[in-house]
């Protein structure tokens, strides 16, 4: 599980990178950032959970609130269904736009949790694996 997550990590970031280059669609591009900023913070986990960097409570802390916030705004950035070729949003996301704002709130809410519950090197883990979770959960579903 763990290294399934950490390589969910890895894939996710090489992802952004790529995706975003010739992207014409504002909307869609204001999309991409936010997922990237999400795993730019998940990656400052998952090199804690790895042992890469040193563990920081208040970094990890931090990550999860910026997650928490980016989180917050996926409902509004994918309200209208804006497309562009470099897109990776599936139709499904406004077939069953309930779902998909819900697995969002909840990711939400998990990454608010952990920004006030993480408090040793210990709880490392279990926060990445739970929001490594989530974001399976919505790219499973939502994303090609």
């Amino acid at each position: 599980m763990r290294k399934m997550i950490i390589l969910l990590c890895g894939v996710m970031t090489a992802t952004t990178l790529l995706a975003h280059t010739g992207v014409q669609n504002p909307a869609v591009m204001a999309r991409m950032n936010s997922m990237s900023a999400i795993a730019e913070d998940l990656k400052v986990i998952a090199l804690m959970a790895r042992g890469e960097e040193p563990f920081d409570a208040e970094a990890a802390r931090a990550a999860a609130a910026s997650i928490a916030a980016e989180s917050a705004q996926i409902e509004a950035l994918f309200t209208e269904p804006e497309d562009d070729p470099k897109s990776e949003a599936k139709p499904s996301i406004w077939e069953n736009f309930a779902q998909f704002s819900s697995i969002a709130a909840e990711m939400e809410a998990i990454a608010l949790g952990l920004s006030t519950s993480i408090q040793t090197s210990e709880d490392i883990r279990p926060a990445l694996a739970s929001l490594g979770q989530s974001c399976r959960t919505c790219h499973e579903a939502f994303r090609e």
